[in-house]
């Protein structure tokens, strides 16, 4: 009976979605409060059923129930127990599961969080979480049912796939999905203020916690992502430009946009218009993701496998949302007014052109994304769109908004003395510049691409310093005063650009200074790589719970002395008969040293990749900076004060 709890809980939330979809919307159009006020109560209902059906799919997969079909489809009963629960989204009804429950988080935080909003203003933003709502669980009742019954039941299940049979993914998708889903409430509050008529600083102030946590849960998403591929794919490649990872970033990209214009439309009023279409934008990115990873329509190691049906309705309810909030938007947008004006060189110009190129930059992602699927579509064969053109096209974008985020904190608002702003950041320019040259010629060879990347890491560390400098010793004042007196979001911005220069820091490093070598080693062969030597120790046969492994245990030494073991396996998942590659990682500050076992080749030799990775830990240090900053911005006094008044009120 349990399935069948879980499944009616479906039904129930869709009939209370459908209630809180409507009831408040129209309620506010006619100023009737009761209607309004049952936002907040079938926001609430609507996240306990769902709460409900998650729990009800759970435990079908912890007591290896395979009268189920979507758990005979991704469990087995060798499967250990905390893969079990993760497999409750592992595949695709119930990552959908997962992204309505999600969504209804979302969506009774707005209504817990939101007292502080107008009555009018709240019943419309729940409104339209409610009727996004009502798209997922129609999707998941028609054609994507997770509690569907298999009759007779199986014996034991197909099994989990083995790439998801890692600690990471047991993280990295609800991280993720937080991230996705959580654009909702920028888009609902967009909405909610075009119907309303309310686009002023306020609404941007309303808009800016939510998006902030929302890109502070994608970005860790991704660099968990990013990690995952790192270590679980077993080539050492931390970022493939894969079409469900560009599915990620797209809106990753454009809510980064979003934040920055948040921050003028709130502090000068500017960019209304294109604050509300950036907005649209992200949470259209993330339906466009779904469509990409559940519609059958590409193949990556992270996408599903689907019938047309689901691609279809996916398609549907992507033209409904995104048709719908565009075409209300190009109705309500001549009558938002223009904002306050600024001069070429202001703050307002540099973080509107970073804007564009960061929107330009999802663009060209989005277009290397669908070019080949229209491509096939049309007949005209199957592409690929990989590294070489993300890399020709992405760089040369991201380059000058890389530069642009070291300027803009100097400059002031609507008017920024050319004279002033170079003289204030001639020493960071320099340092730059000096680094550049020089570093590369110490590290070997410069090229244009080292030299490009090493610049604009140090740009933006130095400028990020030198905005330090400024600030806590040259105002007269002590350093202590200054640190206190220093808002949380100042200290959340300069936490984030300085994570963003340790992963360009990062990236270029490990891109231009990476070395691997491809060996046959017997037992007691030494390899050399990057003044390490790896010496084979031998390869032992393992059990796990429902594979066998050979692992390798390869000793690594420098000049004699020890450094460290590496222990690489080569598994077999015995229920679906597929070999999978665990590298074995030797982490490190400076550099990782990472080795994989091949296959067997004949009298006892073995197939080994040996990899030298310089400062790749340096990439997700950058990421977790970046989101730390977001954290600390979104601790910041006003938004505090937001609250408490609204526990007063």
């Amino acid at each position: 009976m349990i399935p069948e709890i879980g499944h009616f809980a479906l039904i129930l939330a869709l009939l209370v979605a459908f209630v809180q979809g409507t009831f408040p919307i129209i309620g506010a159009a006619r100023g009737n409060a009761a209607w309004m006020g049952l936002a907040k109560p079938a926001a609430r209902a609507q996240f306990l059923l769902i709460v409900l059906a998650f729990f009800c799919l759970a435990y079908a997969f912890a007591a290896k129930d395979y009268s189920v079909l979507y758990v005979a489809s991704n469990s087995n009963s060798q499967l250990p127990l905390q893969f079990r629960i993760a497999a409750v989204w592992g595949g695709h009804e119930g990552s959908l599961l997962l992204w309505a429950l999600i969504l209804s988080l979302w969506t009774v935080a707005v209504s817990f969080f939101s007292k502080h909003l107008p009555d009018d203003m709240r019943a419309r933003i729940l409104a339209v979480m409610g009727l996004i709502s009502i798209g997922f669980l129609l999707f998941m009742l028609t054609v994507s049912n997770p509690f569907e019954r298999l009759i007779p039941a199986a014996m034991d299940g197909r099994d989990l796939n083995p790439l998801l049979q890692d600690p990471g993914m047991i993280f990295h998708p609800p991280m993720l999905y937080m991230g996705y889903v959580g654009f909702s409430v920028a888009f609902a509050i967009s909405i909610a203020a075009l119907l309303g008529g309310q686009l002023d600083a306020a609404w941007a102030r309303w808009s800016r916690p939510w998006t902030i946590l929302a890109w502070v849960f994608l970005t860790t998403g991704i660099m968990a992502g990013s990690n995952w591929a790192y270590y679980e794919l077993g080539w050492g490649g931390w970022w493939f430009w894969d079409a469900v990872e560009n599915a990620s970033f797209m809106p990753w990209l454009v809510g980064t946009a979003l934040i920055h214009s948040l921050a003028v439309t709130e502090k000068r009023g500017s960019f209304k218009a294109w604050t509300v279409l950036l907005a649209i934008c992200a949470f259209s990115l993330s339906l466009l993701g779904t469509f990409l990873v559940r519609s059958g329509v590409l193949t990556s190691v992270h996408a599903f496998a689907t019938d047309p049906r689901r691609g279809l309705f996916i398609l549907i309810f992507l033209v409904v949302v995104i048709g719908g909030s565009l075409a209300l938007f190009a109705w309500r947008a001549p009558k938002i007014g223009r904002g306050g004006k600024f001069d070429v060189v202001s703050r307002e110009s540099f973080l509107l052109a970073n804007n564009v190129l960061l929107a330009v930059a999802a663009i060209s992602v989005l277009l290397g994304t669908l070019y080949p699927l229209f491509l096939d579509a049309l007949g005209g064969g199957k592409i690929s769109v990989g590294p070489p053109y993300f890399d020709s096209v992405f760089v040369p974008l991201m380059a000058p908004a890389v530069f642009l985020m070291g300027v803009g904190p100097f400059a002031r608002w609507k008017q920024a003395p050319l004279p002033e702003l170079a003289l204030r950041l001639r020493w960071a320019l320099g340092v730059s510049v000096a680094t550049a040259i020089v570093l590369p010629l110490i590290l070997g060879q410069w090229t244009p691409m080292k030299g490009l990347g090493l610049f604009l890491a140090f740009w933006v560390i130095a400028t990020t310093a030198n905005l330090l400098y400024q600030r806590l010793f040259v105002t007269g004042k002590s350093w202590q005063t200054q640190v206190k007196a220093a808002s949380r979001s100042w200290w959340g911005m300069v936490i984030a650009h300085l994570g963003i220069g340790i992963f360009v820091l990062g990236v270029t490093i490990v891109k231009s200074y990476e070395s691997e070598i491809a060996v046959r080693m017997h037992p007691g062969d030494v390899a050399h790589l990057a003044g390490y030597d790896f010496t084979l120790n031998g390869v032992k046969e393992v059990k796990g719970a429902n594979y066998s492994a050979a692992r390798g245990e390869i000793s690594v030494s420098r000049n004699g002395v020890q450094k460290t073991v590496l222990f690489p396996e080569k598994r077999l998942y015995t229920v679906t008969n597929m070999p999978m590659t665990e590298a074995g990682i030797s982490p490190g500050i400076l550099h990782d040293l990472y080795a994989s076992l091949g296959e067997p080749l004949d009298d006892g030799a073995w197939s080994v990749r040996i990899y030298y990775k310089p400062l790749v830990e340096w990439i997700w240090i950058g990421c977790l900076m970046m989101a730390f900053g977001g954290l600390l911005a979104l601790s910041d006094r006003r938004y505090r004060l937001q609250k408490r008044r609204a526990e007063a009120n």
